[in-house]
């Protein structure tokens, strides 16, 4: 901004948002003086550097009120996990079914965790029996990220929301 500007010439528009066209700097610079305002380089990249005179105090306040309120309208996408065991019984696993579908609809990403204990082990036949029933139920909300594999003594699945 102002004497910073290190170009000879920049294509100026004033302080009521007039194109004047390509101006000498210093010229330019005696324009945004004369109103009491300040010269700010707003396109160094283009050929010549668009300049505009406006309040830069005022502007830097404008750009970070833009950037806040992107920042407050993004959504961040969060992995919830839900951890399961083989023997759920059924009202259990409704429960953690209804969590999966409240994530699922707010946007989330849902890690499945089936833990593995003792005997079960040897039964993971019936950890990827509940998994898959887990993803049907869940087919029109969701979508499988990551298919159902061991890891350790877990098999996880992560559903993602459509």
């Amino acid at each position: 901004m102002n004497t910073e500007i290190g170009v000879a010439t920049v294509r100026l528009i004033d302080h009521l948002g007039e194109n004047r066209g390509v101006v000498a700097t210093r010229e330019a610079l005696q324009m945004a003086y004369d109103v009491g305002l300040d010269l700010v380089e707003i396109s160094p990249t283009a050929s010549p550097p668009v300049c505009k005179i406006l309040d830069f105090g005022r502007f830097k306040y404008e750009s970070q009120k833009k950037a806040a309120e992107a920042r407050k309208k993004q959504k961040v996408i969060e992995i919830k996990e839900i951890k399961l065991r083989p023997g759920i019984d059924g009202h259990d696993l409704d429960v953690k079914m209804r969590a999966m579908r409240s994530f699922l609809e707010e946007g989330d990403k849902v890690k499945v965790t089936m833990r593995f204990r003792g005997r079960e082990f040897a039964h993971q036949d019936l950890g990827m029996k509940l998994l898959d029933k887990v993803r049907e139920d869940l087919i029109e909300l969701s979508k499988v990220e990551q298919f159902p594999r061991m890891e350790g003594r877990q098999m996880i699945m992560v559903l993602a929301s459509k």
